[in-house]
């Protein structure tokens, strides 16, 4: 690597607050604010909004839309299918 071309990379805590998770990881981003970690060292934090830890894809509290379904009842409501583009096109 070049010398004084790349940014600062240093370890960097990321806080999820609303699922009291946080993780130490390396980062370029910086925070204002500082944490003690577990090791006792004082490191700066980045609090996010969203991680993992409550991310509702990965806890499992995803919500999968029917797609069929709603197609299905689009049909039954508004009468079965393509007929009508295909009468349009006729004339």
């Amino acid at each position: 690597m070049k010398p004084g071309i790349h940014p600062d990379y240093h370890p960097v805590v990321f806080r999820d607050r609303a699922a009291n998770f946080a993780f130490l990881t390396r980062s370029t981003m910086t925070g204002e604010k500082t944490v003690v970690w577990e090791d006792g060292t004082t490191y700066p934090v980045v609090d996010v909004e969203i991680s993992s830890a409550s991310h509702p894809f990965y806890t499992g509290s995803a919500r999968v839309v029917d797609t069929a379904g709603r197609v299905e009842r689009f049909r039954r409501r508004y009468g079965g299918g393509t007929e009508g583009a295909a009468s349009a096109d006729r004339g």
